[in-house]
């Protein structure tokens, strides 16, 4: 478990040249330790007679990942599972620490699951939703505030899921899901006229080989359908990486220029791009080019689609190690940058154009307060959702919430705002 970088980033780079079948045993040991780190350090300090923030940082984690073999991957022996822990736990912390591991795993193995080491749910639902539940205590306790216990359960317990393959295919969803079935494998449409479909049976990059499309939650497919791009504007994409927004205003008639910080994740997005043409995939022109959102590389266009920088508290299940990088500091500092970026994105867009602001987040700061402070300073904007998009997703004010409690899909939010007027109060 690499310390201080992303799960994704790290896991990829230590997996790589490893097998098909090893890779996905590999990488359900990894994400699942920690997916449900909280729930197993709440079992490990019932084991550890100083708990377990008085152990060495590397051997919690062989810790964890015994753990983790000896009670969710039923195809792992317990004792391979202990012996093999035991081997890493001399690796880290020499003779003491492999005799540590075997004395607290067989402890473990011994007394088997059992839900006393948690805090009652009935007296303290707050403690162990965040101990069972594997979620930090202040962000179990900001969702309970908002939404209650009932549906923070359903929150977190969505959050802990295996999350399933979606495609959005570049042509119609059904025939898609026809296609797939063809080959074996199972397809349904996700539904909420989100254009895309769960699949299942397939490698991601078998199913790109075979239909043209990308890999993109139904979230965040439904926060492009909202965006409603209208064929031949003239868009920039900001923060647009790895490109699926971009992708597809492209896919509507729309000319993109996809603005990113990152080279190396804009070649993702050049890579997907030739890819789709190379299937036949009728794509307008989109132009790549590494920019920053806060000094944007044109100076006006028709749309502007600003996906901002933010906590991701909606992707949780795609990205476990997200739950335990992110601080109250974190969220706060990111508001004030997407605030930044959104005055600054304003400044491209002339009269009768849209200002498509979106997030992968839950937390008001970043979504609904941080369109309402952005429209209280630029009194020129206001929402403007197309007519007949998924009105049931839509709040009060016709922004786009996803849910994933409600859905079963990534969290993702989206504003559509409309310049109706020709000057703008904000000042750079």
């Amino acid at each position: 478990m690499s310390r201080g970088r992303r799960l994704d980033r790290a896991f990829s780079e230590a997996s790589a040249g490893v097998d098909g079948r090893s890779r996905a045993w590999a990488r359900e040991a990894a994400y699942g330790t920690v997916r449900l780190r909280g729930r197993l350090d709440t079992v490990l300090d019932a084991f550890l007679k100083r708990g377990a923030k008085s152990i060495d940082g590397r051997l919690l984690d062989v810790l964890r990942l015994g753990l983790y073999q000896l009670w969710y991957m039923g195809g792992t022996p317990a004792y391979a599972a202990v012996s093999e822990s035991v081997e890493l736990g001399r690796s880290v912390g020499g003779k003491g620490g492999g005799g540590l591991t075997n004395g607290v795993l067989r402890a473990i193995e011994r007394a088997g699951p059992s839900d006393e080491v948690f805090p009652d749910r009935k007296v303290d639902p707050l403690g162990y939703w965040s101990a069972w539940g594997s979620h930090p205590r202040w962000m179990v306790s900001r969702w309970m505030k908002r939404w209650g216990e009932s549906e923070t359960a359903k929150l977190i317990e969505a959050n802990n899921e295996v999350p399933r393959l979606s495609l959005r295919p570049m042509g119609p969803v059904d025939e898609a899901v026809a296609m797939c079935i063809e080959r074996g494998w199972e397809a349904e449409e996700a539904g909420f006229s989100s254009g895309a479909l769960w699949v299942s049976g397939v490698p991601p990059a078998e199913l790109l080989d075979a239909l043209p499309g990308i890999i993109q939650d139904p979230g965040a497919a439904l926060v492009t359908r909202y965006a409603a791009v209208p064929n031949a504007a003239r868009v920039v994409a900001l923060c647009a990486a790895p490109g699926g927004k971009a992708i597809a205003a492209a896919r509507s008639g729309a000319y993109v220029v996809a603005g990113d910080r990152s080279p190396q994740r804009l070649r993702l997005l050049v890579d997907t791009l030739r890819r789709l043409r190379a299937q036949g995939a009728d794509i307008a022109p989109v132009w790549p080019l590494a920019a920053d959102a806060l000094d944007p590389p044109v100076l006006a266009a028709d749309v502007v689609l600003l996906d901002v920088p933010c906590t991701g508290t909606g992707t949780l299940r795609r990205h476990p190690d997200g739950r335990w990088r992110i601080t109250r500091k974190t969220l706060a500092d990111l508001v004030e940058l997407q605030g930044e970026m959104l005055d600054r994105a304003s400044g491209l867009v002339p009269k009768g154009g849209y200002l498509v602001y979106s997030t992968c987040s839950l937390e008001p700061e970043e979504n609904e307060r941080q369109v309402e402070s952005f429209l209280e300073r630029n009194r020129d904007f206001e929402v403007s959702p197309e007519e007949g998009c998924t009105p049931e997703l839509l709040d009060d004010r016709g922004q786009l919430l996803v849910l994933p409690q409600a859905t079963g899909f990534d969290g993702a939010f989206g504003a559509r705002l409309r310049r109706v007027r020709s000057t703008s109060s904000t000042a750079f």
